[in-house]
């Protein structure tokens, strides 16, 4: 399941795309430029959520053998 780390994440590479899309059709070379860093962003912050996922993961099987 994401965590809301990789859906904020998903969602602003998903709006960056919009943007740069729009900044094409336009012609409009800063709103393609802010729409490529949103992109950026938005793929680092869903790549610390996998991470933060994959810990929790990792921590909740060692608890797992542990109890058992």
């Amino acid at each position: 399941m994401w965590n809301k780390d990789e859906v904020r994440g998903k969602v602003d590479q998903i709006k960056g795309r919009a943007k740069e899309a729009v900044g094409d059709l336009k012609n409009d070379e800063q709103l393609r430029n802010e729409g490529q860093a949103e992109q950026g962003a938005g793929a680092a912050e869903e790549t610390v959520g996998k991470g933060r996922r994959k810990i929790g993961d990792a921590i909740k099987d060692v608890g797992d053998k542990i109890g058992h």
